[in-house]
């Protein structure tokens, strides 16, 4: 996980976790306009993945 990747998931959220799927994409987009700060909890958590 890059700097790059982190800044961009705490300003624009959906935007940083493009790369890991469409299911991720829709899931941190419907969370970020619930409130921004699930959709960075849910960003970073999915950046932070080793798995995908």
């Amino acid at each position: 996980m890059s700097i790059w990747r982190v800044l961009l998931a705490i300003l624009f959220p959906p935007l940083a976790v493009i790369g890991k799927g469409c299911g991720s994409v829709i899931i941190v987009f419907i969370l970020t306009v619930c409130g921004w700060i699930p959709g960075v909890i849910a960003a970073l958590i999915i950046l932070n993945n080793p798995k995908q």
